[in-house]
């Protein structure tokens, strides 16, 4: 099972800076993924699981992207059973915007 490690300053500032609605969305997808295991969220087509290949983590941890709501991406690295998120962006793909 994946735990969720939520206490990032800027991912907390992004979340905390959403309208209502799209705040339960991400809500909605953080319950979805810690009741999943790491092959589920890797084979996920909802959610686009993605390796950044431009950036890397605090201390060079490989990046990922994946969907939290229609109109978001979450940044994220996984270190063991954690999933570390470290901020949210506006899904430049998305028609939701």
């Amino acid at each position: 099972m994946i735990q969720l490690d939520l206490n990032n300053p800027e991912f907390q500032a992004n979340l905390l800076a959403l309208h209502k609605p799209e705040a339960w969305a991400v809500l909605k997808t953080l319950r979805l993924l810690q009741a999943m295991s790491w092959e589920q969220l890797q084979s996920s087509k909802g959610l686009h699981w993605e390796l950044i290949q431009s950036r890397q983590g605090p201390s060079g941890e490989r990046l990922y992207s994946l969907r939290i709501s229609r109109s978001c991406r979450a940044v994220a690295w996984r270190d063991g059973t954690w999933l570390r998120l470290l901020s949210l962006h506006p899904d430049h793909d998305s028609a939701y915007r």
